[in-house]
């Protein structure tokens, strides 16, 4: 038959089609009208947002400057709830029963990535979040960037909704994979984020000119990054990150691909920037480097909140007591205080001793496996 001409079994097989989906939307037992039903309670909204999430947490990872964008720009901010907090000055991020289930097209449940998150980030202190891999960390920094919708609860930045992108021009970001653009230098890349920033000229300059001498590039700042190692990396990724000096910065993995001066460099930098005033929120696999730097740490597994604390009180072994003394005679190491007082020694320390932060870590998700109903408070 010619194209373009009438074809009656072509129209049949048409209308045979559309019989089907009339009989498919009227039968109430139908699979295809039960997960409509499902995915569309109220309407189209929720499957195109969906879609827009999924979109976006698959290409800010390959297209960097359409994380810039996202990211860094600042629209008119919505009318927004405010936390909790008594002192919403002193809390810098706040969740709220926060959840987060991937769905796939149709809506039905992939992923339950965050079960009722509940933690504040306080200012001036370092954070650290752990677990092991798929615990929800990156959803919840992407959920506190405003790169994803939280499915359940909410999530307060700077006393305001997450999905507030004027926000992000108060906050710094070195993702787990630096996405810098190979073919520029040093300092055409920090040139580069601090126009997206709308920084004048000789703003960019005098900033450029102080990260590149803070993260140690000196020599490198005219090398293009395609010839940087992977440490070179992240210092220019750290530097890129604090190009718009801001108040909260948020670290995954700043230590990977570091050699052990590098990683001691690192942390030494991470404790400046908190004794200047900003807020860290740190990412990280490295338990010793938690351990290191960190105030306070929540531990995530599977989802849930299995630990929330202080360093310090965590780590801590409250049922052993441990003594350090000087000057004793043999007998007198068999006493207790009292004793080493009598015999002329000095008490040096009389505290709890403490664990490290791996040994706490395996041991609490031991525990989780054991005990997934188990839930971490702390704080």
């Amino acid at each position: 038959m010619a194209r373009g001409k009438y074809n009656p079994e072509r129209l049949q097989n048409y209308k045979g089609f559309s019989r089907v989906g009339d009989r498919c939307r009227r039968n109430p037992s139908c699979p295809f009208d039960q997960t409509r039903r499902e995915v569309e309670p109220a309407g189209r909204v929720r499957r195109n947002r969906q879609v827009l999430e999924d979109r976006v947490d698959s290409s800010y990872h390959s297209n960097s400057l359409l994380f810039s964008v996202l990211f860094m720009s600042a629209t008119l901010a919505q009318p927004s709830s405010t936390p909790s907090s008594s002192d919403p000055t002193s809390v810098i991020v706040e969740t709220r029963n926060l959840g987060k289930i991937y769905r796939d097209f149709w809506g039905r449940k992939k992923v339950n990535a965050l079960k009722g998150l509940d933690l504040e980030v306080r200012r001036g202190e370092i954070f650290g979040l752990l677990g092991p891999n798929g615990s929800g960390k990156s959803t919840t920094i992407k959920l506190m960037l405003g790169l994803l919708f939280p499915t359940s609860g909410r999530v307060f930045v700077f006393g305001k909704e997450a999905t507030d992108v004027a926000k992000n021009e108060r906050i710094g970001y070195l993702p787990e994979e630096s996405y810098l653009y190979k073919f520029l230098n040093a300092e055409e890349t920090l040139d580069f984020y601090g126009r997206l920033f709308d920084m004048p000229a000789a703003v960019r300059r005098e900033r450029t000119e102080r990260l590149i001498q803070m993260v140690g590039l000196q020599r490198a700042r005219r090398r293009q990054l395609k010839e940087y190692s992977k440490g070179m990396t992240r210092r220019i990724g750290l530097a890129q990150a604090l190009i718009n000096e801001p108040e909260f910065l948020v670290l995954d993995e700043p230590t990977t691909g570091l050699d052990p001066i590098g990683t001691r460099e690192m942390k030494d930098l991470i404790l400046k920037l908190r004794e200047e005033g900003k807020t860290i929120l740190l990412c990280s696999h490295q338990l010793a480097d938690v351990q290191d730097v960190c105030d306070r740490v929540a531990i995530l597994h599977q989802g849930d909140l299995k630990e929330l604390g202080r360093v310090d009180s965590l780590l801590k072994v409250q049922d052993v007591t441990e003594i350090h003394a000087s000057g004793l005679s043999e007998d007198a190491k068999t006493q207790i205080k009292q004793i080493i007082e009598n015999q002329g020694g000095t008490l040096k320390k009389m505290d709890n001793p403490t664990t490290t932060m791996e040994e706490l870590f395996l041991d609490i998700v031991r525990e989780s496996d054991q005990r997934p109903g188990r839930r971490g408070s702390g704080s």
